[in-house]
């Protein structure tokens, strides 16, 4: 508990530098590109085009999903739920490697390694803000996704998600500085992740096995996915899913204790690694 203290606070003390850095990793990102920040809409919106002529045209055929009581078209179903995964997903990898890959310009700097993985993320969650934006005013020409009083969600899921990627990257970051094949092993499992969130395919209770259940259940993810859902398409709010919000912030405080732990114990000898 005591490096989750310290680390926290580094947090704190460091937020002005961390915006700072994440500002110019991002700057640095989308400088040699002529269409710059615009990349960070066109990439998606290419992935969410083909992955919804597979799934949702091919293998679904163009049936919409039923939700709280309506349905909704497949696309804004799709939407709603892989918006947050274009964040996740690159933030935990960049977040694994990010110490390992700057430590040797950074270490010359002074302020506190646990910012690394911080700002890194942080320069990938601000493009993740603007897609969120666009595909928001996107759904207000259509006949579900209207602002509403759900929307007022989408802060505390912003946080979820934050907090979950930077206690993920903790650990990663910590390990893959020691051993360079947890950053190939992390990279398997996000790819193995994607698929069993349920971002492309509708979770039918009464059709999975138990052990299915229990995978979603106990998979992170699926409470900050379905949860962008909920916000978007006014579905239901956070605290309505009590049990499931419990479990989410115990599995996040017990990596973030972990990665506090290992981070600090091993940091003074990351540059031994190299």
């Amino acid at each position: 508990m005591i490096s989750a203290f310290k680390v926290l606070k580094e947090q704190i003390n460091s937020f002005y530098l961390m915006i700072r850095l994440s500002m110019y990793e991002l700057k640095i990102k989308n400088n040699n590109n002529y269409l710059g920040m615009l990349w960070e809409v066109i990439n998606p919106a290419i992935q969410v085009a083909v992955y919804w002529m597979v799934f949702g045209m091919g293998i679904r055929q163009g049936k919409s999903v039923g939700t709280a009581g309506h349905e909704v078209p497949f696309l804004q179903w799709l939407v709603a739920g892989i918006i947050v995964w274009f964040f996740i997903s690159p933030a935990i990898l960049n977040g694994s490697k990010s110490i390992y890959t700057r430590i040797k310009i950074i270490a010359k700097m002074n302020f506190p390694l646990s910012v690394i993985p911080s700002y890194v993320i942080f320069s990938i969650f601000y493009p993740n803000v603007m897609l969120l934006a666009v595909i928001a005013v996107i759904f207000q020409f259509t006949d579900h996704g209207k602002i509403s009083l759900y929307y007022l969600q989408l802060p505390y899921y912003m946080i979820a998600a934050i907090a979950l990627v930077f206690s993920l990257s903790l650990i990663t970051s910590t390990l893959s500085t020691i051993v360079r094949d947890v950053q190939m092993f992390v990279q398997s499992i996000m790819r193995m992740l994607f698929y069993i969130t349920p971002i492309l395919w509708v979770p039918k209770g009464d059709k999975l096995p138990e052990f299915i259940k229990l995978i979603i259940k106990g998979n992170p993810f699926t409470y900050i996915v379905e949860g962008y859902r909920d916000a978007l398409l006014s579905r239901a709010w956070f605290f309505e899913h009590w049990e499931h919000t419990l479990y989410f912030w115990g599995f996040v405080l017990v990596l973030f204790i972990i990665g506090s732990a290992l981070h600090v114990k091993l940091r003074n000898r990351f540059v031994d690694y190299l």
